[in-house]
């Protein structure tokens, strides 16, 4: 079953591999060709050509960064909070914020959608719609990154800590200090979850940028898609190009996810 399945999600890519090194009459051709004949790899230099692909890509690498860095930042201040620290609210104010998981992004794309816009009009015109900013603002912090690093900090021998604040270290310290390096195979997973889904976010880019100046990579695929037909050749190289980043992110993390996910699992 397992090779069954393998093998279900596996032909996709392969199919997207051949058909960018196939001509546009092989693409056509009925019945599908396995292989291309010769393999035009003339298709991926002229995907990068007819659009301005360098240009997606470095907006597509911006986006990624900041909210990458954003969410370590922030989600590993709030998890560590929710773990360790005991204030008014707090079991009201964590269940509040795991309520938003069930809640899915099309209820509440709008709100967040005239939320952006007000960010615009009334405090900066780059974090407001066709913007950048606009694809940054509501992916700073994320529910799911606090809930992962708040359940995996909670593993984390309090011992440990204990130890480092009698000897003088502040709460801050023994978080920078102790926790976090001890918490890397969480922090790896949850970079490279984040990475993944704001490399590949089409549907909010979609809503909320309407300039070519301002795309990401999915929206600009869109490029090799004309009025009557689609160029499939060169989209599907244009796909493969924007999969090789991602590609590496996951085989450079993919030994951390079995362990971070299990260690998550053990405290609640």
């Amino acid at each position: 079953m397992l090779i069954q399945m393998t093998f279900i999600l596996i032909v996709p890519l392969l199919w997207m591999l051949v058909t960018s090194l196939e001509t546009e009459g092989e693409t056509n051709r009925f019945p599908p060709v396995l292989l291309p004949e010769r393999p035009r790899f003339e298709n991926y230099t002229e995907a990068w050509a007819a659009a301005p692909f360098g240009h997606f890509f470095i907006n597509s690498l911006l986006v990624t960064s900041v909210v990458l860095v954003s969410n370590l930042i922030v989600c590993s201040l709030a998890g560590y909070a929710f773990a360790r620290l005991r204030f008014l609210g707090r079991g009201a104010l964590f269940v509040t914020l795991m309520a938003t998981l069930m809640v899915p992004f099309q209820v509440t794309m709008i709100p967040v959608f005239l939320i952006v816009k007000w960010f615009g009009d009334n405090v900066a015109e780059g974090l407001g719609i066709d913007h950048l900013g606009a694809l940054m603002l509501p992916n700073l912090a994320t529910a799911f990154g606090i809930f992962f690093l708040r359940q995996f900090f909670q593993t984390v021998p309090v011992e440990l800590e204990e130890a480092a604040r009698v000897d003088g270290t502040s709460r801050l310290g023994v978080l920078f200090k102790i926790v976090l390096p001890l918490s890397l195979p969480a922090m790896s997973t949850l970079a490279a979850l984040t990475v993944l889904t704001s490399w590949n976010d089409f549907l909010w880019p979609l809503i909320v940028i309407t300039s070519q100046d301002q795309m990401t990579i999915p929206l600009g695929l869109s490029y090799f898609q004309g009025a009557h037909r689609v160029k499939w050749p060169l989209l599907m190289a244009a796909n493969v190009m924007s999969l090789l980043p991602m590609l590496l992110v996951f085989v450079g993390a993919q030994r951390y996810f079995v362990q971070s996910v299990a260690s998550t699992g053990i405290k609640g």
